[in-house]
């Protein structure tokens, strides 16, 4: 397995093996600063912490972005590798990326899926974690079998949706206009910027990312199998397993999609320092729609 390209300059693509997978990252800030990682999440890109970056940069840290499987330049490996998007497979993909660019005393950011992935290293793979710092997804137990409240259960009717095969096809043939009905219904009052969805929907033309987003929900709700590779770690998450991390949970009010009591009464879920921190006026994705908010919020947090 090669070694992680060094980085020349900020703001340049960059590319890290895994077993698993060919990584598309960048990275910006002093070039010595402590390291944190931020993770998008679905449908989104890392540019969703654009707005965040500045004051990140400024007080110190050196900020890695990582594509998800599926989005922008990451690639699998194997051709024949069953394009998954378990949980299992998004925390095995962050815990390799911190790891084959020998990352430690890491401060993890993610939102929606990054958050999910940020909760699997936080609880299985935490010796290289500082601390965790997830957005607008709580941390659940991923058995299929769980019960779903009504209005979530009405949240979360694209999830269903794509278990048809018109739900799939939707999402294959018109991704760009499935994820903006996604971005305005999930954060009603956020007037988004256009050119900004546009950017972000760049990635999602990743070939892997119709499948990889059509299984994430199949194997959510036990309607497709998992990886075998990542059994070990689906078994230890179904209980779930405690984030052994000091974590702070960031939830817009407003979220269209995990609303906000998804993210409540989950102090017994969290081994060290825990603060849940609800935004008012924000929806789903508060690194665009709060950027200055986000950061202030994750700095409290490290500084604390």
């Amino acid at each position: 397995m090669k070694g992680p390209e060094r980085i020349t300059r900020p703001g340049v693509r960059n590319y890290v093996e895994t077993p698993t997978l060919r990584i598309a990252y960048e990275a910006d800030g002093p070039q010595d600063g402590r390291a944190l990682v931020a993770v998008h999440g679905w449908p989104d890109d890392i540019h969703c912490w654009d707005g965040v970056l500045p004051r990140l940069h400024q007080a110190g840290h050196r900020v890695y972005r990582p594509y998800l499987r599926g989005f922008g330049d990451t690639r699998f490996q194997e051709a024949g590798r069953l394009r998954s998007g378990q949980i299992g497979a998004l925390g095995q993909d962050l815990h390799d990326f911190v790891e084959a660019l020998g990352l430690h005393d890491v401060v993890i950011a993610g939102h929606d899926w990054g958050a999910r992935a940020g909760y699997v290293v936080g609880a299985l793979f935490p010796e290289r974690i500082r601390a965790l710092v997830a957005i607008s997804a709580g941390h659940a137990t991923n058995r299929p079998d769980s019960r779903v409240p009504y209005p979530l259960a009405h949240a979360y009717w694209y999830e269903w949706y794509v278990a048809t095969a018109r739900g799939r096809r939707a999402l294959e043939r018109d991704r760009r206009g499935f994820s903006r009905y996604l971005w305005r219904s999930w954060s009603p009052g956020w007037d988004f910027p256009e050119g900004d969805f546009d950017q972000a929907a760049t990635a999602w033309d990743n070939p892997d990312w119709a499948e990889i987003s059509a299984h994430a929900y199949l194997h959510r709700w036990g309607e497709a199998p998992g990886d075998p590779a990542y059994q070990a770690i689906e078994d230890r998450l179904a209980d779930p397993s405690p984030v052994r991390v000091p974590c702070l949970v960031l939830h817009g009010e407003h979220d269209g999609d995990n609303l906000p009591g998804t993210t409540e009464d989950k102090d017994d879920l969290f081994t060290g320092h825990y603060e849940r921190v609800l935004m008012p006026g924000v929806g789903h994705f508060p690194p665009r729609e709060a950027p200055q908010a986000t950061a202030e919020a994750i700095l409290r947090l490290l500084n604390g």
